[in-house]
């Protein structure tokens, strides 16, 4: 992430906390944390200041496309572009697949889609008109999950939201391609989590690993970063399975 201006939505906790910390360590020149839970954002964006990396942070709820283009336009306007934008914002909801009701479906589709969906365009609409590095002008990389392609009947939910994120990918990455804005996606399985364990069932997930764990935060971040970051200057539209062997793609 060198040199680079990254803006992390869900960034105030688990995953994206550790996103921030990562791309700092690995050299991002500023960094931004768009959230609903601003005092978290707040705290996530510490040890960049201990750093002296130039941040903001700004509370949005990312159902609202005018409070996410508000929110990106408060970002852009204090450290003046965005070269990364990691969309790991999402609710976890489980209910058996035959008792979901109506405020689910549209809590998990208002967070999981049509705030993805909202933050994609206003990114993409702040990297159309920034100047390349090189021939990038921007990345984008959206958190999806193997749930995309599993059956999952506990939760699916969130597994259709996922795979309807895996879907907007593909088509911002076509529509974008020629602007020199990469789009991509990261599917990780079961992650060694706090809240994984508190929902009891990293256990399940972990018998299902042919690695016979789940994966730390880390392993996944790092995938998160290479495609968001400068090495990658060709891969578009492809959505990277991170999965211990949980399945195969």
């Amino acid at each position: 992430m060198r040199d680079l201006c990254v803006l992390i939505v869900g960034g105030g906790s688990g995953l994206g906390a550790l996103l921030a910390r990562m791309a700092v360590e690995d050299g991002a020149s500023k960094l931004a944390i768009i959230d609903l839970d601003g005092a978290a954002a707040e705290t996530a964006l510490s040890p960049a200041r201990t750093k002296d990396v130039p941040t903001v942070s700004a509370r949005c709820d990312i159902q609202s496309g005018s409070q996410c283009h508000a929110a990106f336009d408060a970002v852009v306007s204090k450290l003046g572009r965005v070269d990364t934008l990691i969309n790991c914002a999402a609710i976890y909801p489980r209910r058996p697949i035959l008792e979901i009701t109506d405020a689910e479906w549209d809590a998990s589709n208002g967070v999981n889609i049509k705030g993805t969906y909202h933050m994609m365009v206003a990114g993409v609409r702040h990297m159309q008109r920034q100047e390349p590095r090189g021939k990038i002008r921007g990345r984008i990389v959206n958190l999806t999950s193997v749930d995309a392609f599993k059956a999952h009947p506990q939760n699916a939910h969130y597994a259709a939201t996922k795979a309807a994120v895996v879907s907007l990918t593909r088509s911002f990455a076509h529509h974008v391609a020629m602007d020199g804005i990469l789009v991509n996606s990261v599917a990780p399985a079961g992650m060694a989590t706090e809240r994984a364990r508190s929902l009891g069932f990293l256990e399940e997930l972990a018998k299902a690993s042919p690695l016979g764990r789940g994966a730390e935060p880390m392993e996944i971040a790092q995938w998160v970063l290479m495609a968001g970051g400068p090495k990658n200057t060709y891969m578009t539209g492809e959505n990277i399975i991170v999965s211990g062997g949980y399945i195969y793609a």
